[in-house]
């Protein structure tokens, strides 16, 4: 999960799921190794992300341009706001949270309330969390303009956020479709026009320029076999 801004901690937390399964399933105890699991985790996490640092130099400079710019939106006092690609709006909703008592016969409740505009913003939240965010609301428009061709072509299609199902007599064609999506979605200077729209929303602020295109074609997608499965 690098690309949604992954950190240390949660990278050793994924290597670690995955080497104790195998562990127990090759018969070790893991609670006695677990000093030894957690160090070499640790080690690994960090090689890992080295490694994709210096292989996936593009996607590190988009997720760093997202959060320099969402750091900035914040300064300003706003929340972070964007138009997906398909026209869809997203706000963040992430506010400082205000304690409430509620005082019973039996007992008292304290309720944490964050969900009212007059609040703080959670500026911390707003900037690590956009990334992600803004990378599932590309997710989620190649998902329904996949289920609009889908349906322009008379096949079934049904989804949940990145698994696509149809019939099995339509699923080669199903995968033509959503890689033509794709190729059509990301030939778009889509970080150019969230620039451009937070210009628009955001008239006083000025914003870096997003990095720039690198040079993977993306037509081989459409040849890809592992692109989606």
């Amino acid at each position: 999960t690098s690309v949604y801004g992954v950190t240390l901690i949660g990278a050793r937390a994924q290597i670690e799921e995955k080497i104790v399964e195998k562990l127990e399933n090759a018969g070790y105890d893991v609670d006695e190794l677990h000093r030894e699991i957690f160090v070499a985790c640790g080690y690994l996490a960090k090689v890992v992300i080295q490694v994709i640092r210096f292989h996936f130099t593009g996607a590190e400079e988009t997720m760093e341009w997202l959060k320099k710019c969402a750091k900035i939106i914040t300064q300003h006092g706003y929340p972070v706001a964007w138009i997906s690609p398909i026209g869809v709006p997203a706000i963040q909703p992430y506010r400082q949270t205000k304690p409430a008592k509620v005082i019973t016969v039996s007992q008292t409740v304290t309720l944490n309330d964050s969900s009212s505009d007059d609040l703080p913003l959670n500026k911390a939240r707003q900037v690590s969390a956009f990334p992600p965010n803004y990378i599932h609301s590309l997710d989620s428009s190649h998902m329904l303009l996949t289920a609009l061709e889908m349906d322009r072509r008379g096949l079934t299609f049904s989804a949940v956020h990145d698994s696509f199902w149809t019939h099995p007599c339509d699923v080669d064609e199903m995968n033509e479709v959503l890689r033509d999506v794709f190729v059509d979605l990301y030939e778009r200077p889509i970080l150019q026009d969230l620039k451009r729209g937070w210009e628009l929303r955001y008239p006083d602020v000025t914003f870096p320029e997003p990095p720039e295109h690198g040079e993977l074609d993306l037509q081989e997608v459409k040849k890809a076999p592992y692109f989606f499965q």
